[in-house]
């Protein structure tokens, strides 16, 4: 017998970000472990919307019938904390939540602080949490009060890629991920100035649209720098796995990650990383295939990016076991198996 849930949503389901990335193939998962999965889209804005938009995305909520699953993705549903409290006896409220929203970089306090309050008590009402890290299902256990006995972790899957062949000449350092401030392509950028010297193209993949004032700080931060000829910015791609195949080295300087899929993607494709101990991101890359260095230490990320740039023994060393990390890593069928369970035990 087929089980049936309702995956609600904000923004824009098929944009190229980890976590819509996770909220698709999870969606796929799902079906094909006999449940009937009914995408409910929640509009545009969150965690940030416009009144009407909040009070058109609760009327959505609100209309499915008595004791309806419905898995809520958290950037929405961290601020829908009022209409949680008003449904959580009639419906079976399932979060999933990738990071908590007051740990979003770029808010002040005082709103870190409203999200966390609206997060923690909206996460009170709800019957189950899937978090998608170890690290965050701890976070909201310890900060926001959710008990161990309704938290289950499930981790993102990855596919196998192409494996990447290292051999650029000039190397190819890639970063990918949305331009926004939380990736941190402003330290990137700023370290590949300190390391210009050197011989090395880079790419920066990543949707502009989605935060225009990064976007446009960062074209004029290449520009400032005398960069233009070296640092691609090439907006959205669909072929990130292709990319990653053209490189030879991943750098991604994110303030904080709470899982990190695209860390995972470059694991599995055997690539040397340069990243930040932030979040999850120790967790997924760990010190033997990467290079990890302090948030916000340009000097740092330079000198990381100096040594893989410069030591080919240790950049091959540092290939070699990221593919035997990659190989490890969960499938997206294991990702599944584990919120379908989860579903069941709570329906």
């Amino acid at each position: 017998m087929r089980r049936s849930v309702t995956f609600a949503y904000p923004g824009d389901l098929a944009l190229n970000t980890g976590g819509y990335g996770y909220d698709r193939r999870l969606i796929a998962g799902l079906a094909a472990k006999n449940w009937t999965v009914t995408p409910l889209a929640l509009g545009d804005g969150f965690p940030a919307p416009t009144a009407i938009a909040k009070q058109q995305a609760e009327q959505r909520l609100s209309a499915l019938p008595d004791k309806s699953i419905v898995l809520v993705d958290g950037l929405a549903f961290g601020v829908l904390d009022d209409w949680a409290a008003r449904e959580a006896n009639r419906l079976i409220i399932v979060a999933l939540v990738h990071h908590p929203l007051a740990l979003e970089t770029g808010i002040d306090d005082d709103e870190s602080k409203r999200l966390h309050e609206s997060e923690r008590r909206a996460l009170s009402f709800a019957r189950h949490v899937i978090a998608t890290s170890a690290m965050t299902a701890h976070g909201l256990e310890s900060t926001f009060g959710v008990a161990a006995d309704s938290l289950t972790v499930a981790a993102p899957g990855t596919d196998p890629g192409p494996a990447a062949a290292g051999r650029g000449d000039p190397p190819h350092i890639l970063s990918i991920g949305t331009l926004t401030p939380r990736k941190g392509h402003d330290i990137l950028i700023a370290a590949l100035k300190q390391v210009e010297h050197l011989t090395w193209r880079a790419t920066i993949v990543g949707s502009a649209t989605l935060n225009p004032a990064t976007a446009d700080a960062l074209r004029r931060q290449v520009e400032a720098l005398g960069l233009n000829d070296r640092v691609v910015l090439a907006g959205e791609r669909d072929n990130a796995r292709e990319c990653l195949a053209d490189a030879d080295i991943f750098a991604l300087a994110s303030r904080y990650e709470g899982y990190g899929m695209v860390f995972a993607e470059a694991l599995s494709q055997g690539l040397p990383i340069v990243a930040c101990r932030a979040g999850a991101i120790p967790d997924v890359v760990g010190e033997e295939a990467g290079i990890l260095v302090p948030v916000d230490d340009v000097d740092a990320f330079a000198q990381a990016l100096h040594d893989l740039l410069t030591d080919e023994p240790l950049r091959q060393a540092k290939a070699d076991a990221s593919r035997r990390v990659g190989a490890q890593l969960p499938s997206w069928d294991d990702t599944a198996e584990i919120v379908s369970s989860a579903l069941e035990r709570v329906s």
